[in-house]
């Protein structure tokens, strides 16, 4: 039986036993969307001397996604996710995280270009009861990064529960794009998340092998921690700024109308000239920034559809296909407009000069070969004696051993390989990349802006090109790994040191 998302929420409170489901059918029902958009607070900085402070707590809170049911979460500066921090290239940024949970975290500086000692990873514990006091200066263009706990075998948990939020970085240059800034009213965030509930309303969270192997996948969209949202737009363009913050799903967005997306941002800098497409794919950890123009009165649903993409190069019965992409077509978010304040402007097509280097200039070229298998008794993270075994060039991620070392002013071409049956969104910490290409071909249109993160589709490679300019540090690593997070928990990751 096909039902609504209201009707099956109000009905869940007379059910005892199965876990939440959501119908992601689409069905003709204006209350498909029925919870306005919650937007995440931008957190106001104290001023000390030339640096701007940002103070930050993470601690345990109770969270209703569903009316009347209280869901154990955790936070920063409240109870689910955390607060938008907004800074400028140039500032000078200090800031003061206390951890109140009871168990050791981490925070992590997403896409931001800091030296190794402030980029959270999980040599920075911040242990129960204690604050964490990194500072560094915004040196990169305008884009949307974002922090999240970064903890060693616990990321995909903690970021699961809420350890999470948005760091937006603007600069002169995209300011005189006269692209929409006012935040939550024509700048909106859009937090992209997917989760599991059990009966009781706490989440459900490795409950099989099969998130282990393909990764955690949700039954219900989030965005920006809210169900079934809808926001209600005042002005006649509006920027959406996206992170796809799931631990593992991947994301092909598009409009329900069919109409194309207007692509102008990717994960480190807006690109050189808006890119205008049906679809829109995107990983986790990855970051994209829309522009909406709407009509007066009109309804547009942002909508994920199936992963073409996956859905072919996994063949027919072949299991690996559904675990890697998204087989689904699921209703992210409606957007509605009532009375707009209209604008004369045409819509931006010239953006930015984006910084790019040639293979020519390329000192060396690293390979990285993903690996991952299933284990018997003793295998990580597994459920019922089973576990998986994953690695980068056949060895696991150990925090006592440095992978390699990067010289200080070099550029270098990294080479992803991906054997896996799976598609894996590899990260690099501390640097902003350019895609030089896929399997040979050129990149995707919306690719060609500064990236930190990257998909590599199952049996293929992907080659990007970075420049290691500054923060030299012989002693503190930067990480280098899988973002699906249970991939990363159970050892797809590495480090190295720029020198």
């Amino acid at each position: 039986m096909t039902i609504s998302r209201r009707s099956f929420i109000a009905g869940t409170a007379l059910a005892v036993a199965a876990p939440f489901k959501v119908n992601s059918a689409i069905a003709a029902d204006e209350n498909l969307f029925p919870n306005a958009l919650r937007i995440p607070p931008l957190l106001q900085p104290a001023l000390s001397g030339d640096k701007k402070v940002f103070d930050l707590v993470a601690a345990p809170g109770k969270s209703e996604f569903f009316d009347g049911i209280l869901t154990p979460t955790i936070g920063f500066n409240g109870n689910y996710l955390g607060p938008t921090i907004r800074v400028r290239a140039g500032d000078h940024v200090a800031l003061r995280v206390k951890n109140a949970l009871p168990d050791q975290t981490t925070v992590h500086w997403h896409g931001l270009h800091i030296p190794a000692r402030s980029d959270g990873g999980p040599h920075q514990i911040i242990e129960p009861g204690s604050v964490w006091e990194p500072s560094f200066e915004i040196r990169q263009k305008a884009s949307l990064c974002w922090y999240h706990s970064h903890l060693m075998g616990q990321t995909g948990e903690q970021v699961l529960r809420g350890l999470a939020g948005l760091f937006l970085i603007e600069d002169d240059e995209s300011k005189a794009l006269d692209l929409p800034v006012d935040y939550g009213v024509d700048d909106i965030p859009l937090v992209i998340q997917d989760r599991r509930f059990r009966r009781d309303g706490r989440f459900d969270y490795l409950s099989s092998m099969h998130d282990v192997m393909a990764g955690y996948k949700g039954d219900v969209i989030l965005v920006n921690g809210t169900v079934a949202p809808h926001v209600v737009l005042r002005r006649q363009r509006t920027r959406l700024r996206v992170l796809n913050g799931s631990n593992s799903r991947i994301y092909t967005l598009g409009r329900d109308d069919g109409a194309d997306l207007v692509i102008v941002g990717s994960d480190g800098s807006l690109l050189e000239q808006s890119v205008m497409q049906r679809r829109l794919r995107l990983g986790p950890g990855e970051r994209a920034e829309l522009l909406i123009d709407m009509e007066i009165d009109q309804q547009v649903r942002l909508m994920s559809y199936p992963d073409v993409v996956n859905t072919r190069q996994a063949g027919p019965g072949m299991m690996m296909g559904g675990m890697s992409g998204n087989t689904e077509t699921l209703p992210i978010l409606e957007l509605r407009a009532a009375r707009l304040e209209t604008i004369d402007r045409a819509m931006p097509t010239k953006l930015i000069r984006v910084s790019s280097w040639s293979a020519a200039q390329a000192a060396r070229t690293r390979t990285f070969t993903l690996d991952m298998a299933m284990m018997g008794m003793g295998g990580m993270m597994g459920r019922g004696g089973m576990g998986a075994a994953m690695g980068i060039n056949g060895r696991p991620m150990s925090m006592d051993r440095i992978d390699f070392k990067v010289p200080l002013g070099s550029t270098e071409i990294w080479e992803i390989r991906n054997t896996t049956p799976l598609t894996h969104p590899f990260h690099i910490h501390g640097i902003q990349f350019r895609v030089l290409d896929r399997d040979g071909a050129p990149p995707l249109p919306q690719e060609l802006g500064l990236k930190d993160t990257v998909l590599v589709d199952a049996g293929s490679a992907v080659r990007v090109i970075i420049e290691f300019s500054d923060y030299a540090d012989s002693e503190r690593p930067y990480m280098y790994h899988c973002h699906i997070l249970e991939h990363e928990d159970a050892g797809m990751m590495g480090q190295f040191v720029v020198v």
